[in-house]
């Protein structure tokens, strides 16, 4: 691998606005050992890539520089890992930007895993973990019971044999969550993940992103969900598939209900979605939290009931 201690992937799509920012913050990493940055243009417009050649070319930082027709984030991120050369991979999006030790702070070339903090909209990211050294399967574990504030696959670096032996890649299908999937089942091939709590990736989310622009299509990350349990189940991990059943399930529907009417969706086209996609059902299967199962019940037995009193309580309920 010619040495290349960590691939760093930046997807680019029309990020003339950002890409500099969060190139520069690569380019001047504290990071001692051999590392690369590849960015994939997924068919830009505007002049990101031009940005993104003037300030690689400037730096001493082996780079790659790859243009696609578009074809969404997924599959630039693929093309990015088929590519690379590193021995681990890290991923980071063209509108984020990460402080100079986030290479540092996730490269060890020991475990198959690091994890370092995030911060998003000036809120931390962070989890209570006491272990600087946990097992991959815990941590899917803490992900799927939602202990980990707004977990981020970009906040892992990824051991590169797990991911290329496996042919793992990002569903190019999917509309939403499909990098959440990516990191929990590359979590499932590998032993040790390493615990960072310094706050290293800063999440920037803009208003004309594809995540922001989901809309009623952000329930289709059930599918995704379901998907990984029956993944799970696969390789023999019946208690993650089961847990993901009882518990990330109802708590994503449950989740993206509520933004749909803090953001003020129509509440008839939030509920006729829901009954579509058959996620009354999916939302009764919730095991666990007597507080939050009583939220699921109060919802269950009246929905209109439940949304004027969220409306009016905003989110306390």
């Amino acid at each position: 691998m010619d040495n290349i201690k960590v691939s760093v992937i930046i997807p680019v799509y029309n990020n003339s606005e950002y890409i500099s920012t969060s190139l520069s913050s690569l380019i001047n990493q504290d990071f001692d050992e051999l590392y690369e940055i590849i960015v994939v243009d997924d068919g830009s417009t505007d002049n990101s890539l031009d940005i993104a050649q003037e300030l690689l070319s400037k730096s001493n930082i082996p780079y790659k520089l790859l243009h696609q027709r578009n074809s969404g984030v997924s599959t630039a991120r693929n093309h990015g890992i088929e590519v690379s050369r590193g021995e681990y991979l890290v991923f980071v999006d063209s509108d984020d930007y990460v402080l100079t030790n986030h290479l540092s702070e996730l490269y060890n070339g020991k475990t198959d895993f690091t994890l370092t903090q995030m911060t998003k909209k000036g809120a931390e990211s962070s989890f209570n973990c006491h272990d600087n050294l946990i097992t991959a399967k815990d941590l899917i574990k803490m992900e799927l019971q939602m202990l980990i504030p707004e977990f981020s696959f970009c906040q892992l670096i990824y051991k590169s044999d797990l991911i290329k032996n496996n042919n793992l890649k990002f569903d190019s299908k999917a509309v939403y969550g499909e990098d959440t999937e990516f990191a929990l089942k590359a979590l499932s091939y590998g032993e040790s993940v390493a615990i960072s709590q310094e706050i290293t990736y800063f999440y920037i989310q803009r208003e004309d992103s594809a995540t922001s622009k989901a809309g009623l299509k952000r329930f289709n990350f059930i599918e995704t969900l379901e998907n990984l349990s029956k993944f799970y189940k696969s390789q023999g991990h019946d208690a993650l598939a089961n847990l993901i059943i009882t518990s990330r399930i109802p708590k994503a529907i449950f989740g993206n209900m509520n933004y749909f009417f803090y953001h003020n969706y129509d509440f008839n086209e939030v509920i006729a979605k829901m009954k579509e996609l058959d996620l009354f059902s999916k939302l009764s299967k919730f095991e666990g939290d007597f507080k939050f199962k009583l939220k699921i019940k109060l919802f269950l037995l009246n929905p209109k009931l439940y949304y004027k009193m969220w409306k009016k309580f905003k989110n306390t309920i």
